[in-house]
């Protein structure tokens, strides 16, 4: 099992139940903590959890700090980079995707700057990330800045759209004459939209508008550099026409790609998109029945936020139990989603949906701006 946080998991009396946790981490991190960390709204310490070995039960096996190198599931066989080897009888995947900055030529090296160069990357890793980040999107004094989203599925769909949060704290620097009337803010993509629900984009579409906020769909980010003269310099590709386009810019704030394991890809376990195969309803995998799966890197139309992962996993224990148990799998997901969508410093309201991208019954419940708006930021 090579997942984010699976507190006691599967708790039986049958003596011939053994489980196994792997993960890369020590501790698990907390994605939805990320961005009340980054801003001190809480302890960075608040962004990872205990130990892994210290949340599953003694008889369990733990591998913290290694991973999976490959996945055989037609012998019900992984091995681990350690060396080790475990066969079993279920296994169940909760690997997320390959965020990585090296996957844009150029942002490892930004990345490792001083902040008041104020490239930042949104990945969710430690809490020395969300330390480094605190000035995200302050202090942008002149010229543009970049907000970027890589092409979907990606990890952070939704949580990462702080364009908005943004433009406030612009605005309020240009009344206090911090910042330069024309800087603006920009939102890139290569995506053609900012959500795939379409109700939230059509909201966040419109208040871009309203605000002013610059969006730019369908360009890819492929390099960082600084050019002969010290500006930094996004070099962007479009999707549909390949031109290329170098583009100066003074503040950045970045989600890098997502991409499929390779140890995935290899074991034949995604599908052609490079997401885990699994039925969207019973999370188990279409190929080979004794895999489980959840998390961002699962088959299916959703928005993959870390609320979808909470809805996931009694589904998937209570499935794994019936299979063990050579029963019916009779537990459904039903694509139940949750993100907030920050509409300034101290305003936020929230999008909820199913599969397909179906409103659920409190999506947007509260108004993004007002007394309930600020309420709802600080809850």
């Amino acid at each position: 099992m090579n997942a984010t946080a699976l507190t006691k998991f599967i708790q039986t009396d049958d003596p011939d139940w053994k489980m196994a946790i792997i993960s890369k981490q020590g501790k698990f991190i907390k994605p939805e903590g990320y961005f009340a960390c980054t801003h001190a709204h809480q302890a960075e310490l608040l962004l990872e959890t205990a130990s892994v070995v210290g949340q599953v039960d003694a008889w369990s096996k733990q591998d913290a700090g290694h991973t999976v190198t490959k996945y055989i599931p037609n012998e019900n066989k992984l091995v681990l980079s350690n060396g080790k080897e475990y066969t079993y009888k279920a296994l169940v995947l909760g690997t997320g995707f390959d965020h990585n900055d090296k996957f844009i030529e150029g942002l490892q090296e930004m990345r490792a700057g001083p902040e008041e160069d104020n490239v930042f990357v949104h990945m969710i890793d430690d809490k020395y990330t969300s330390d480094r980040n605190y000035y995200h999107g302050w202090n942008h004094t002149h010229g543009d800045m970049i907000c970027y989203s890589p092409a979907g599925p990606y990890k952070g769909e939704g949580n990462d759209f702080y364009a908005l949060y943004y433009e406030s704290f612009m605005r309020q620097d240009k009344l206090h004459g911090r910042s330069k009337a024309s800087a603006r803010i920009q939102y890139w993509t290569p995506n053609k939209e900012i959500f795939k629900f379409d109700y939230a984009n059509e909201i966040a579409l419109d208040e871009c508008h309203k605000r002013g906020v610059d969006v730019m769909f369908g360009w890819e980010m492929i390099k960082l550099h600084n050019n002969e003269i010290g500006e930094k310099i996004a070099t962007f590709r479009n999707v549909d026409t390949g031109a290329i386009l170098e583009k100066p810019f003074n503040h950045a704030n970045i989600n890098p790609p997502s991409r499929a394991h390779k140890e995935l890809v290899e074991g034949n376990i995604v599908n052609s998109e490079g997401l885990i195969d699994v039925n969207p309803y019973t999370l188990q995998h279409s190929r080979f029945e004794n895999i489980f799966a959840m998390g961002d890197a699962i088959a299916g139309p959703t928005t993959r936020t870390q609320h979808a992962v909470y809805a996931q996993i009694p589904v998937v224990k209570h499935n794994l139990t019936k299979f063990m148990e050579g029963k019916e799998l009779n537990a459904v997901y039903d694509g139940f989603t949750y993100w907030p969508f920050y509409m300034s410093h101290s305003t936020a309201t929230c999008f909820q949906h199913t599969w397909d991208y179906e409103a659920a019954p409190k999506n947007h419940w509260c108004p993004g701006y007002g007394m309930f708006g600020r309420q709802y930021f600080a809850w």
